[in-house]
């Protein structure tokens, strides 16, 4: 299955996270593609990823007959706030330049010569966008232009940061990819706002950010109904209400599991209950 953004760029329903793996990487991007996934996240940000090593892993899988074309893979670039002395750039130079050598370098960690999905990891400002995030939203969408990056998104942005988004670009966001927290309504402002502007809506953190949610005797209820997992049931949820879910384990027979999710439906009242259960 898979999700159209409203460029009619097709992304697949669940991706694979590889954040915090470490030198672990590319072991799991092996693992997670043979489970059966086709989506790979990462970010060119040393300090919580290891791009190179996600780089190596598609080699190995080039080798064993998965082709590039099969994979949907999706990278950042993060300002300098969001990296250590480690910048995959030159920290001194105008935010374009920037991104062009960032983007130079991921397509160098991952050997190929465009990515699916281009990801500004986060505004440079906690509320409104300015002239930094203007600046490098405009290189970005030029790589979108040169068709080096099919879509371009935003990451670990509020419901007033997307909105001014839409207002001002020449070219409006494909995904946006947030932590989602249950006690926020599952980030209802930002994806209400995805729905109407057809931006595909990523959901990280699903599970760790909503301990309380998986512990919740209601859902383990319906779990027990269904004859799922808890992990399941969320991620089926999120699928449900128009999310793409993320999901980091580096358990290959949850790596199963997780994609097993598709494979039943929540009825209307138990989608209604998870929505507002933290509420």
């Amino acid at each position: 299955m898979a999700l159209t953004a409203y460029n009619h760029v097709p992304i697949p329903s669940f991706m694979y996270g590889t954040a915090w793996k470490k030198e672990a990487t590319t072991r799991l991007v092996q693992s997670a593609v043979a489970a059966g996934f086709t989506a790979i996240d990462t970010a060119n940000q040393l300090i919580h990823y290891q791009e190179a090593l996600v780089g190596e892993a598609l080699q190995a899988l080039t080798k064993q007959g998965i082709a590039r074309d099969r994979l949907f893979l999706q990278t950042k670039f993060t300002p300098t706030n969001g990296q250590d002395h480690r910048t995959p750039y030159d920290a001194s130079a105008d935010l374009t330049t920037q991104v062009k050598q960032s983007f130079a370098s991921s397509l160098a960690h991952l050997h190929t010569e465009y990515v699916d999905s281009y990801v500004l990891h986060g505004p440079y400002q906690r509320r409104g966008l300015g002239d930094a995030d203007r600046e490098v939203w405009a290189a970005m969408e030029g790589l979108y232009q040169s068709g080096k990056a099919k879509m371009i998104g935003i990451s670990n942005v509020t419901a007033e940061q997307l909105t001014q988004l839409c207002e001002r670009a020449k070219v409006k966001p494909m995904v946006v990819q947030n932590r989602c927290y249950a006690a926020l309504g599952w980030d209802k402002e930002v994806r209400e706002i995805c729905r109407a502007h057809g931006i595909i809506y990523q959901g990280f953190s699903l599970l760790t950010a909503n301990g309380a949610v998986l512990a919740d005797p209601e859902v383990r209820a319906i779990a027990a109904r269904l004859r799922a997992g808890i992990a399941q049931v969320i991620f089926r949820f999120a699928m449900q209400i128009g999310m793409l879910p993320l999901t980091g384990t580096t358990n290959p027979q949850h790596m199963k599991e997780d994609l097993q999710a598709e494979r039943f439906d929540l009825p209307p009242e138990d989608i209604r209950r998870i929505e507002t259960i933290a509420l």
